[in-house]
């Protein structure tokens, strides 16, 4: 048992990810900040949250000391509304701090490793495909209508996906078209950025063609779920490969996109189950990926009681009077959990596809 995360790594640690079990409880992601402090003073340079790629680019950019507010960051640089955490507010806040008067190879950067939408709802692709497209200096139009692509009923009604209309096949062409184009491109100073938004706007068209796919529902939020954690795989491997020579990379996301086994949960009156972000990119990085799950014992906010002993979650509440890291525990499935809690309790399941586990003893509020 201990409050020190640096116990529970080992040398060769590249992908430190760290997993909270809902998002509606905010303990772990305060937490989450104390932990970075630790990790930052052990050689860690860039923190990686699930929010959009693309939209951290501006919290980047900010932290590393570019102008602009913190209140406009906020608003505009994390999707989820994650931007209203305070907590996350504190974390940005404290990296501009940090990263004052360092040199560059000392700065933290902030990366989004997230899709740029939720799943049952995401954006257009217009203008990750016109940053782009201005950056190469091209002359191509994708003038489109925003909200027919934005609206819920885009995903979960394939009768109004725009996905496989002429458009959106037009679109797909001059993406690739252009992918490739930039891939002749030398490195300058702004290729980073438009590969980013460039791989993005494909995503979001091979997610929207998925939407228009003539499968049960069930079927296809099956495949937009993985879609969205392959994404997420992409962009943890791609971190990882900016972030090779500074120093290893911390991660923040909901337990289901970190684990190494598959993950599951209940949408639209439909199980559905895919591979997440973690169970991908496992294999890749082997030793150098790390997963602590975090496990929640009480939240008297959202209406989660007291675990029974002999709960997974139930043998580890008298060993902490407020949090702490721990060896995997023994136990059984909780069953006082709810769905709209968001609320993943701790199975075998999950302690396989993961190295170790942060209880929390009783929930905070948003605030600290």
């Amino acid at each position: 048992m201990s409050q020190d995360i640096r116990e529970f790594i080992h040398p060769f640690t590249e992908l430190l990810a760290f997993g909270e079990p809902t998002h509606l409880e905010h303990a772990h992601t305060w937490i989450r900040n104390e932990l970075f402090e630790q990790l930052a003073a052990a050689g860690f340079r860039s923190i990686a949250l699930e929010t959009c790629r693309v939209r951290g680019l501006l919290v980047d950019d900010y932290v590393k000391g570019g102008p602009g507010d913190l209140d406009t960051v906020m608003e505009e640089g994390f999707s989820h509304r994650f931007g209203e955490w305070p907590a996350n507010r504190e974390l940005v806040a404290w990296l501009r701090e940090y990263n004052r008067d360092r040199p560059a190879d000392e700065q933290l950067t902030f990366h989004g490793a997230d899709f740029p939408g939720e799943t049952t709802s995401v954006p257009s692709p217009r203008p990750y495909l016109e940053h782009a497209r201005d950056y190469l200096g091209l002359d191509a139009d994708f003038s489109t209508d925003d909200e027919r692509w934005s609206r819920d009923e885009a995903v979960l009604d394939l009768t109004r996906s725009p996905g496989q209309s002429e458009e959106a096949v037009r679109f797909r062409a001059l993406g690739q078209a252009m992918l490739a184009e930039l891939h002749n491109r030398p490195h300058d100073e702004g290729w980073q950025r438009a590969e980013t938004h460039l791989t993005a706007a494909l995503s979001l068209l091979r997610y929207h063609r998925e939407c228009a796919e003539p499968n049960p529902l069930g079927v296809r939020l099956n495949r937009l779920c993985q879609q969205r954690d392959g994404v997420m795989a992409r962009n943890l491997l791609e971190i990882r490969r900016i972030e090779a020579g500074r120093g290893p990379t911390f991660v923040f996301m909901h337990n289901a996109h970190l684990q190494r086994t598959s993950s599951s949960m209940e949408m639209a009156g439909e199980r559905i189950e895919w591979l997440s972000a973690g169970a991908l990119v496992a294999p890749v990085l082997g030793d150098q990926y790390t997963v602590i799950a975090g496990t929640l014992g009480r939240n008297d906010t959202f209406g989660l009681g007291e675990p029974d002993k002999g709960t997974f979650e139930g043998s580890l509440q008298d060993r902490f009077t407020t949090w702490g890291l721990a060896d995997k525990p023994t136990g059984t499935v909780r069953a006082d959990t709810r769905p709209e809690m968001g609320y993943f309790p701790v199975d075998r399941h999950l302690l396989d596809g993961v190295d170790a586990v942060l209880h929390v003893r009783v929930g905070r509020p948003v605030t600290r």
